[in-house]
């Protein structure tokens, strides 16, 4: 997260956040979180970073068109003089603005909000790209100065009017031979034969909502003329959308799959909410939609999967993981976010459980034990989830899977992002909250419960029934030391009915991926993900009283919620029996929060 002091924090806190080591100084008036990757939160803030150290600046050529850094993190500007500024691997390049620059507002968002901030003209910005030895100019790739120019013909009706407007630019600023280069490039040919732009068409429920494009050094999003709901909206200019960022593959998937470059993340052809990703358009009507057809809610007896398993198993030569990792050489498995191991699983009407691929629907998600200490991890969040439920949260169905051979129980979790049966013809979509905010995934574990209920007001269609739960899952998270309640773990589904062309829904998703991680190696001293009331440990029933405040939720009702959810999960514990060492660990966890924070 970025402080900027006299903005978002006072001296005061600054100094006590940098004695005990939670903030790192960037530079004078410029903090980062101690645990946040600084580089990339730098890059992310760098134009509000630029407006809070020079107000008085423009953003000028490369940094004017995309309202972003180059991708070698120089941002520049122009202003009263030359001058450079380094913030670790990014460096804000000033140069002296010229007589009359011509300069316009634009409005971004970027992970602290909106921020508006001026910029050169689209025709300021094409004469900078001539100037000589200017490095904001040379910045700018041919390919950019080609695009701004057609653009700027069709804009003035035709070539000999652009070519006026910029002479007329140019002496007003005594940039006579700026003029000259930016009229030959107006006057050649611009676009002889336009060939057609290789792309990635982008469908969801069978439909083509857009097409996703990289030029080599940006993306670039073109949302289709249909109408209707869509999940998909711009993001910051070349960057991809962030709905469909936040399905790309991380972790354990990010590296079986290990990209080349930026295109190759996109390796796959499906992914969650139904969407589809293909250089072939006809994929998106022809690969299956991931509609239900088993339930685990007839296929599980007492929390236990009780269908078969025709899904990955050890071999001779291969382990587990080496099978699972198989799965993804084939573009049509479905893709999955998350760092924990998983796959994408089918589980049919006769109660089969096998590989979802190019001819069956995604249902199930499987998490199997990765190992290493983690063996019992999917009994914990079994327990965990079967608490939740207990505890009155709507819950992702789950069920454990006793995994072939001597091989640690798997976990098997049934989506609520896809259609029930064949009948229901609702568009449903699951956007997690790093999406909503528009950060990256890397992200995730930066800001406030506060500032996610923000954004819930923001895009719910109930909003204080959301931000209500949210501060249940908060104090929920808090009793049962769950360390990984992050931006991508909580999410809100969008729910367009048949024949609706707008979300008529729009709610905090049920719960999904809670976990005690204070008892598994290297998590033992685990704090809150994300902080409440400034805080992400040691937490009482006042700061949940003081975060509810900020969050519009009246005080008695904050501490109703505090005091009901002890009582729940304190009356289910007494008929819980252990169902392993690290489970009968979390237990004792969760009790000796419920003492605290009711003491």
């Amino acid at each position: 997260m970025l402080h900027l002091v006299g903005e978002t924090i006072d001296k005061h806190r600054v100094q006590y956040g940098v004695e005990t080591g939670r903030l790192v100084q960037i530079m004078r008036g410029i903090y980062v979180a101690a645990e946040d990757n600084a580089d990339a939160v730098l890059f992310d803030h760098a134009l509000r970073i630029a407006a809070y150290l020079y107000p008085n600046t423009y953003l000028c050529g490369f940094s004017a068109e995309r309202l972003a850094p180059t991708p070698d993190r120089c941002l520049f500007l122009s202003g009263r003089r030359n001058a450079r500024t380094r913030l670790r691997d990014l460096e804000i390049v000033q140069t002296r603005a010229p007589d009359a620059p011509e300069t316009e507002t634009a409005q971004i968002a970027d992970p602290m909000g909106d921020l508006r901030v001026r910029r050169s003209t689209r025709r300021f910005r094409y004469l900078e790209s001539f100037r000589r030895r200017s490095e904001a100019g040379a910045a700018m790739p041919f390919d950019m100065k080609v695009d701004i120019a057609a653009r700027l013909v069709e804009a003035a009706g035709g070539q000999r009017e652009a070519i006026i407007e910029c002479w007329r630019l140019g002496e007003a600023n005594g940039w006579r031979e700026e003029a000259g280069r930016a009229e030959q490039l107006i006057a050649r040919p611009l676009r002889e034969v336009s060939p057609p732009r290789a792309g990635l068409h982008v469908g969801w429920h069978g439909e083509k909502i857009g097409l996703l494009s990289h030029d080599g050094s940006a993306w670039r999003w073109e949302p289709s003329a249909a109408e209707g709901a869509t999940p998909v909206r711009t993001g910051l200019p070349g960057r991809l959308p962030p709905f469909i960022e936040s399905l790309l593959p991380e972790g354990w998937l990010e590296r079986v799959l290990n990209p080349k470059s930026e295109r190759e993340r996109m390796s796959g052809k499906r992914y969650m909410s139904n969407m589809v990703v293909s250089g072939d358009e006809g994929d998106i009507r022809t690969l299956p939609a991931d509609v239900l057809e088993g339930r685990l809610e007839t296929f599980a007896k007492k929390g236990k999967f009780a269908g078969g398993y025709a899904g990955p198993m050890p071999s001779f030569d291969e382990t587990l993981e080496d099978r699972m990792a198989g799965l993804y050489a084939a573009v049509a498995t479905p893709r999955l976010s998350g760092v924990q191991i998983k796959a994408p699983m089918n589980l049919s009407l006769d109660g089969m459980l096998r590989p979802a691929g190019e001819q069956r629907a995604f249902t199930h998600i499987l998490k199997p034990s990765p190992g290493a200490g983690f063996e019992e991890l999917p009994r914990v969040e079994a327990a965990c989830l079967a608490a939740a439920h207990a505890c009155g949260f709507e819950t992702a169905a789950h069920a454990i899977v006793s995994m072939p051979g001597d091989l640690p129980d798997a976990l098997l979790v049934e989506r609520f992002d896809i259609r029930r049966d064949r009948n229901d013809r609702r568009k449903i979509a699951m956007e997690d909250i790093a999406s909503v905010r528009g950060v990256a995934p890397s992200e995730k574990y930066e800001g406030s419960i506060e500032q996610v209920a923000r954004e819930l007001r923001g895009v719910s269609s109930d909003a204080e029934a959301d931000i209500e739960v949210l501060l249940r899952r908060a104090i929920f998270a808090w009793l049962i030391a769950d360390g990984d309640f992050h931006l991508k773990n909580m999410a809100v589904l969008k729910v367009a009915p048949d024949g609706i062309q707008d979300f008529s829904s729009v709610r905090f998703a049920p719960t999904y991926d809670a976990l005690t991680t204070r008892v598994f190696p290297g998590f033992e001293r685990d704090d809150l993900a994300l902080s409440l009331a400034g805080k992400r440990n040691r937490l009482t029933s006042g700061d949940f009283v003081r975060a509810g405040a900020t969050m519009g939720i009246d005080g008695h009702l904050a501490r109703d919620c505090v005091e009901s959810l002890c009582v729940r999960l304190g009356t289910h514990l007494e008929s819980l029996e252990p169902a392993s060492g690290r489970v009968g660990r979390a237990l004792e966890i969760w009790r000796q929060r419920i003492e605290t924070i009711a003491g």
